[in-house]
C-alpha cells in the first residue's frame, strides 16, 4: 500500500456512516480533533525514538503518517500538493530552502 492509497481510502471515508469506520469517526469529530490525535501519535513517535525501539518507533511511524493524512484530509488538503512541495524543495538546499521561508 502506498501513502496515495492510504489517502484514497481515508478520502472515500468522509462520506462513510461513523459507527462504520474509525477514521470516518475521526473525520466526523472535525479538523480540530484529527489535529489532537495527529499531535498525540507524533509525541508517542517521538517517545519511541528516544528509546531506540525500532518496531515500536515503526508502528508510531505508520500512526503518525495515518492520522496526518487523516488530518490532511480533514481540511480538504490533497497529498499530491504536499509532494509538489516537497518535490518544489528538492531543488534547493534544504539550508537555503529554510531561509527563504
Amino acid at each position: 500500500m502506498t501513502l496515495d492509497d492510504l489517502y484514497t481510502t481515508i478520502l472515500a471515508r468522509k462520506s462513510a456512516d461513523p459507527a462504520s469506520s474509525w477514521t470516518a469517526q475521526l473525520l466526523a469529530k472535525g479538523p480540530e480533533k484529527c489535529a489532537e490525535k495527529f499531535g498525540e501519535e507524533a509525541v508517542e513517535a517521538i517517545i519511541e525514538a528516544v528509546k531506540d525501539d525500532k518496531a515500536a518507533l515503526t508502528s508510531e511511524a505508520a500512526d503518525v503518517l495515518y492520522h496526518l493524512l487523516v488530518m490532511l484530509a480533514s481540511r480538504d488538503v490533497a497529498l499530491k500538493d504536499v509532494m509538489q512541495t516537497l518535490a518544489e524543495r528538492q531543488s534547493s538546499s534544504g539550508i537555503a530552502e529554510k531561509a527563504s521561508r
